[in-house]
């Protein structure tokens, strides 16, 4: 087992997490408020942009996100850390916007 270091940019919080453990569950852990719904990768409301380093994701990308995104996202109730990371939370996936945007449109 390997621990990482997850930042939080913007906001100066920072975890430390296992590479066994979903970056969610080590949030939850520590009382940082990291937005999630379903906990299974399908809301996408726990998205973070990848600023910095590699997550483990291989289920978020056969579920909410294309390959593409999954290079630039992190599901942080799937993804576990591959590397020290910089994440930053609220930022979605155009997936997700572009739904979001067609939406408000209507």
């Amino acid at each position: 087992m390997t621990e990482y270091t997850v930042e939080f940019v913007g906001t100066g919080e920072t975890i430390s997490c296992s590479d066994k453990q979903t970056i969610l569950s080590r949030c939850i852990e520590e009382g940082i408020a990291q937005e999630y719904s379903c906990r299974v990768g399908m809301c996408l409301a726990c998205s973070a942009e990848i600023v910095e380093g590699e997550v483990e994701q291989q289920v978020a990308t056969a579920r909410g996100l294309t390959e593409e995104e999954g290079e630039r996202f992190a599901l942080t109730c799937m993804a576990r850390p591959a590397s020290d990371l910089k994440l930053d939370r609220g930022k979605y996936p155009p997936s997700i916007e572009g739904d979001a945007a067609a939406a408000a449109d209507d």
